[in-house]
């Protein structure tokens, strides 16, 4: 029996200490190694973004409260001062709208097809690491990495939005002030990242998944953009023809109108209004009201967590078929 010695036992205590002192180990450590870039440039983003829209809400905010505003209503600023703020507002929006198709090509995309087609993934076949231990690792890190970019960034613009009011756009559900909310960016960014995992996973190269996630996801954007009235109920008033708009319909999103009867019988807004005398073709037909079908401010949130709801549950689809896909398949180019 042999007893270590000194210089033996101080080198073994100093190797544990220095295990102990190091930052990230196993697995996190090998993601962390592996996308320092895609790490650092998301924190970049983060950091940069942040202070883009700190400086752009400070700034319009300036601009607002030098032309009297809110002493003085949107509508009594006048000349083109509102319709200059809220066009800026819309595109700092659609700029931050854009950040989940760039993640999904940047993450999703690029994260297993680059293993795959480099030959990378094949060294874990030869480690001790299970295979669905390495892909439930690389779908972790890359859904929290998205969610990490775009939570903050998400928050921080709908600050900016409440702070602004009636200037952060009329058309909220169709305009990408919606698809910016919190909610609805975050489950965006889960979505795309999902969506290039799976096509980085089916194509296995790297050019390729870019290419069909940016293409895929602008598809995918414009296809939700066209079920985004499906998202709740409409509700409907009825005023009579000819009338003022009624302060209910202020800052609402209006998904149709129609001119109808008293008895409430409907007809399509352009009926008489090509006749030889519309006067006379209404008053035969019995039409006094005009009607609409709208979406109420105070129905927003709602439709932002119900959009997100289903973005995530399409994310989960996506995961688990990029699992499916990889988990038993060779991981060769």
């Amino acid at each position: 029996m042999t007893t270590p010695t000194h210089t033996e036992a101080a080198r073994d205590g100093l190797g544990s200490r220095d295990v102990r002192r190091r930052g990230p180990r196993g697995l996190l450590w090998l993601m962390v190694r592996q996308h320092r870039i895609a790490l650092l440039s998301c924190l970049a983003v983060t950091v940069v973004g942040a202070a883009w829209i700190l400086y752009q809400r400070g700034a319009m905010l300036d601009t607002l409260h030098g032309a009297g505003w809110p002493a003085k209503s949107a509508d009594a600023l006048g000349g083109d001062l509102p319709n200059q703020v809220t066009n800026r507002f819309n595109s700092a929006a659609s700029t931050l709208a854009s950040l989940p198709a760039l993640l999904g090509v940047c993450l999703g995309a690029s994260l297993i097809a680059s293993d795959l087609e480099h030959g990378t993934a094949r060294l874990v076949t030869t480690q001790s690491v299970p295979r669905n231990r390495w892909l439930l690792a690389k779908v972790g890190f890359a859904l929290t990495l998205a969610t990490a970019t775009t939570l903050p960034l998400s928050l921080l613009f709908g600050w900016w939005r409440d702070s602004v009011g009636p200037f952060a756009g009329t058309n909220w559900l169709h305009d990408a002030v919606f698809d910016a909310s919190a909610p609805v960016l975050v489950a965006t960014a889960l979505f795309t990242t999902s969506l290039g995992l799976v096509i980085g996973a089916l194509t296995r190269r790297v050019v390729s998944a870019i290419v069909l996630t940016l293409l895929a996801s602008w598809a995918t954007m414009v296809a939700g953009d066209m079920f985004k009235d499906e998202l709740a109920t409409p509700r409907r008033i009825s005023y009579p023809l000819g009338s003022d708009l009624p302060a209910a319909l202020d800052h609402v999103v209006q998904v149709d109108q129609w001119v109808g009867t008293a008895s409430g019988k409907l007809y399509g807004w352009g009926t008489c209004v090509h006749d030889a005398s519309p006067e006379a073709c209404r008053a035969n037909l019995g039409i006094v009201n005009s009607v609409w079908a709208y979406f109420g401010d105070d129905q927003r949130t709602g439709m932002e967590w119900t959009a997100a709801a289903v973005l995530v549950a399409a994310s989960a689809v996506l995961i688990a078929l990029f699992l499916w896909r990889l988990r038993r398949a060779p991981l060769t180019p």
